[in-house]
């Protein structure tokens, strides 16, 4: 059996062999289209030291090219449509930025050698790359078709629709990428499965992921209710694996609905959003590098703040405070210390106000421009956070706000951010009303995350912080 990241690195060592090959030719038609007289020969100008560094340096930038056009992040269950023009446009892209920073740099040639070039270079670089992602895939898509290679998928469900559902995968005459290897009795509905295929109760959840290395979560309830499917999902989010369920009458659910197969019944791959892979890349590329530049770039901000904190009210600096993020995994969110030291003696949670007698004088004024909020790059720094996102809660009002919205389980798809759509439209949410009001901003960012929506909210917090209106 062939393993997901073993396949992807089979991928990414073709295209990294496919490019030297396409460099290496190029190289050898710019020998004998370009006169470089100081080289004495063909062999001299391969051989030269300037051209075995590129000969290493020009594959490694196709790497990054692949790498941001996202073509490495899901190496099963490819699109060849999509495969297809992903690679003809990387390849472009790619031609014209070799043209430009290397090509052009030739010696003076008249401008229709240039044009052939750049057209030598894309050709060799989209038939060559090409050649070998189509063998790869189409050997890949054999062995799924004869279910010789496939995901581990583990069905939540021993009722009549988790029955039906295996039944109708085990009568298809080709396989479809994913492998069931049985059953979890959940005891919500009548069991219909047979009993040598129940791997486990709800409660031997982890044993068996461990035990049949699950890579896929199949949820197919008989119920069509939500607030018990979003109890269940709640609780599968933190093994990381891809969770899809059978389409029902989920009116919170019915836009995500994505087609995984043309052989089976429609499935909602609730794991996977909207935002293109190669942007999900860049973007998680600029939550570090914008975040390690603006923490160098403000350090001097840094302290002054911390000073000023200390000099306000006794106590720390910095106010850590467990949050529910990525995955619904806890983490500790960083931020200056804007109340009291024992803001929270009773040890009960509470919301804040504009009018909270706990918020100290030069607290307030951080809170007016959002300054309490930039140790928050040190999250993202360590992965828990990204600049755009939605704002992550503490598990008391995670709890109170299940009971009224079940979904919001679903904004653990994505990692928790620095700022938010709902949070530069509504500001802090110190009722229960407006977290509940922020919850429906946060599922829409969801279906429609983007790059070009990540920089609007951007914008608009970067407004916020200098009109001072953060409270």
């Amino acid at each position: 059996m062939i393993s997901e990241r073993k396949l992807r690195w089979e991928y990414l060592l073709g295209d990294f062999v496919m490019g030297n090959l396409a460099w290496l030719l190029l190289n050898v038609c710019r020998s004998f289209m370009i006169p470089f007289e100081r080289w004495q020969g063909v062999r001299n100008f391969l051989t030269s030291e300037y051209e075995i560094l590129l000969q290493f340096l020009i594959p490694l930038f196709w790497m990054v090219i692949y790498y941001y056009s996202g073509y490495y992040n899901r190496p099963i269950h490819r699109d060849r449509l999509e495969e297809f023009w992903l690679t003809i446009l990387s390849a472009a892209v790619g031609s014209l930025c070799v043209f430009f920073f290397v090509i052009l740099n030739d010696d003076t040639i008249p401008y229709q050698t240039f044009y052939k070039l750049l057209f030598l270079s894309f050709f060799f670089q989209f038939f060559f790359t090409y050649l070998f992602r189509f063998s790869l895939t189409q050997r890949l898509m054999r062995l799924i078709h004869r279910r010789k290679f496939g995901r581990n998928s583990l069905i939540v469900g021993a009722g009549k629709r988790a029955f039906e559902f295996n039944k109708e995968l085990e009568s298809l005459s080709v396989g479809i990428g994913s492998l069931v290897r049985g059953f979890i009795d959940t005891g919500r509905e009548q069991r219909v499965v047979s009993e040598d295929k129940i791997l486990g109760t709800w409660e031997d959840m982890d044993r068996v992921i461990h035990d049949y290395k699950i890579n896929e979560i199949i949820v197919a309830p008989d119920s069509h209710e939500e607030k018990p499917l979003f109890d269940l999902l709640k609780n599968l989010y933190k093994y990381n694996l891809p969770i899809k369920i059978l389409a029902g009458k989920y009116s919170i659910l019915s836009r995500a609905v994505k087609m995984t197969s043309v052989f089976t019944s429609p499935m909602i791959e609730i794991t996977r959003d909207n935002m293109p892979e190669g942007q999900k890349n860049v973007k998680q590329s600029l939550d570090y590098l914008v975040s390690f530049v603006l923490i160098v770039l403000l350090s001097p901000l840094f302290l002054y703040l911390a000073w000023r904190i200390k000099k306000d009210s006794p106590g720390s600096v910095f106010y850590r405070q467990e949050r529910i993020g990525y995955l619904g995994r806890p983490f500790y969110i960083l931020k200056f210390r804007t109340m009291r030291q024992d803001a929270e003696k009773e040890g009960i949670p509470r919301l804040s106000s504009d009018t909270d007698d706990r918020i100290t004088p030069f607290g307030r004024v951080m809170r007016k421009y959002r300054l309490d909020e930039l140790p928050q790059f040190f999250n993202i720094l360590r992965g828990e956070m990204s600049l755009v996102g939605p704002r992550p809660e503490r598990k008391y009002f995670v709890d109170k706000i299940m009971k009224e919205a079940p979904y919001y389980c679903l904004i653990y798809n994505v990692k928790p951010g620095l700022t938010s759509w709902a949070t530069v439209r509504n500001g802090y949410a110190n009722t229960m009303k407006k977290m509940l009001d922020r919850l429906k901003y946060d599922i829409v960012y969801l279906e429609s995350r983007s790059i070009t929506v990540d920089f609007k909210i951007l914008f608009y917090t970067v407004k916020t912080i200098f009109t001072g209106q953060g409270m």
